[in-house]
């Protein structure tokens, strides 16, 4: 398996108190800052641009994953980049020209990834995953934070594992919504590696190192089942 990480969603922090948020986040053990950008448009919510994240660039260390949920992406990928960000998710359904996007991104030699709505069949990314270096599986529809987990997104991500690993691939799969530590390790055994996590780790009270070591634990505990093999037809001797 590879290595878990949990990626702390600001969506669902303190925007009151964003830097000190992002701090807490870092010094808890996040392995990503994971950052929605929303135009009220592709989704239905507002939320940050390129100021805000490189106002917040200089309180962390950690990679920042910013998955922009906007049409026309390629407007401001430039801008992203000089913000700070290290990783750039773009929506298969919002680009029209996927690839010239994926090359855009990786011009300016950062990581890119392509996100995927519960709805979108994963025929739409058979083309595209030679060229990313994560996949985004929404398991909730995107816009807001703190919704419920779309269960029958665990096939699709398992699938979606199947296709990498056919592949020879070395893409990561991230899962965005809904992940606690009830879906996290049922994630985790259909082949998802990335646990992007907001209310579970912002929106509750104590101390948030032990909710991320519990997410990841939660998560890492749980074995990806073997597939059954199939029963051999050679007859003994």
């Amino acid at each position: 398996m590879r290595p878990i990480k949990i990626a702390p969603s600001i969506l669902a922090s303190d925007f009151a108190r964003l830097g000190e948020q992002v701090v807490a986040a870092t010094d808890a053990g996040g392995d990503y800052i994971h950052i929605d950008v929303m135009d009220g448009h592709f989704v239905p919510n507002i939320t940050l641009g390129p100021v805000v994240v490189k106002s917040i660039r200089p309180f962390s260390f950690l990679t920042f994953d910013v998955h922009l949920m906007i049409e026309s992406p390629e407007r401001y990928i430039t801008d992203f980049v000089h913000a700070g960000a290290n990783i750039l998710t773009v929506h298969v359904e919002a680009c029209t020209h996927l690839h010239r996007v994926i090359d855009q991104i990786h011009s300016h030699k950062i990581a890119a990834g392509v996100a995927i709505n519960p709805a979108t069949p994963l025929v739409m990314l058979e083309e595209i995953l030679p060229s990313v270096q994560e996949v985004n599986v929404m398991t909730v529809n995107p816009g807001f934070g703190g919704q419920t987990f779309v269960t029958e997104m665990l096939d699709k991500i398992s699938r979606l594992r199947a296709m990498i690993d056919a592949r020879g691939l070395d893409v990561d799969i991230e899962v965005d919504g809904g992940v606690d530590l009830d879906t996290a390790p049922r994630c985790a055994q259909a082949g998802a590696n990335v646990l992007i996590a907001g209310t579970h780790i912002f929106a509750k009270e104590g101390d948030m190192r032990e909710r991320i070591d519990a997410l990841r634990h939660a998560a890492e505990k749980t074995k990806r089942e073997p597939k059954a093999r199939v029963a051999s037809k050679t007859k003994p001797a």
